[in-house]
């Protein structure tokens, strides 16, 4: 039976500082290995420290607004898209998805994916997209392994969720989006996968863990619901 999977993959690990070649590498294996099993993946690409950079650099010279950064953000995610277009190669989509609201013919087994408007992350639109194709699970990609109600980096004490409620993790996330948030999940998105009552697994970059979550065994990282 044929499974279409929606990830939300993180700038933070196609391109951490550098672009991780070894870890597309892998990621390309484990995803064209499930497609042999009639899986499908849609893969929102986001900007991470590519955004961020240019962010900054933008704003060291001039005093952009929120929309203006946001801007700068989404070509980042574009970037990052067309990489993951062109490493999949025949088995993608020839067209990039930027709005995830519209029809979308989804002949291929692969479809990427790209930052939309301003006021969210492609957090937001992986889960319209899972709206538009009828999904209700999203799969989180990032370099943030589990939910925590604290910052782990700042606080060796921070409490891990394995699973969670909506309405707990809006507390820890906050209700605005800021361009160049760093969230697990954007709070915008959040809103919205609440609201249509979406499962959303956080797991980190470990791609045997991820294999584990597609196989339905043991994996790591927070389930909300």
């Amino acid at each position: 039976m044929e499974k279409t999977v929606i990830m939300s993959l993180g700038g933070s690990v196609i391109a951490p500082d550098n672009i991780d070649i070894k870890f597309l590498k892998e990621f390309k294996c484990i995803v064209e290995n499930f497609v042999k099993k009639s899986h499908k993946f849609a893969i929102y690409c986001g900007g991470g420290i590519t955004a961020r950079n240019y962010q900054k650099a933008a704003s060291k010279i001039i005093k952009l607004n929120n929309e203006e950064l946001d801007w700068l953000g989404i070509y980042a995610t574009k970037l990052n898209a067309y990489l993951m277009k062109a490493i999949f190669k025949e088995n993608a989509e020839d067209i990039i998805v930027e709005n995830p609201t519209e029809n979308i013919a989804f002949e291929k087994k692969i479809i990427i994916a790209a930052g939309w408007l301003p006021g969210c992350s492609t957090d937001y639109d992986a889960v319209l997209l899972a709206k538009n194709l009828k999904i209700n699970t999203i799969i989180n990609m990032s370099n943030v392994d589990y939910v925590y109600d604290a910052d782990p980096k700042k606080n060796k004490d921070a409490k891990i969720f394995e699973n969670m409620a909506w309405h707990q993790y809006r507390k820890i996330a906050g209700r605005k989006w800021k361009a160049g948030l760093n969230m697990p999940f954007d709070p915008i998105a959040a809103k919205e996968a609440e609201n249509s009552k979406l499962k959303v697994y956080i797991i980190g970059k470990d791609l045997k863990n991820f294999e584990n979550l597609l196989n339905n065994k043991k994996f790591k990282g927070t389930v909300i619901e």
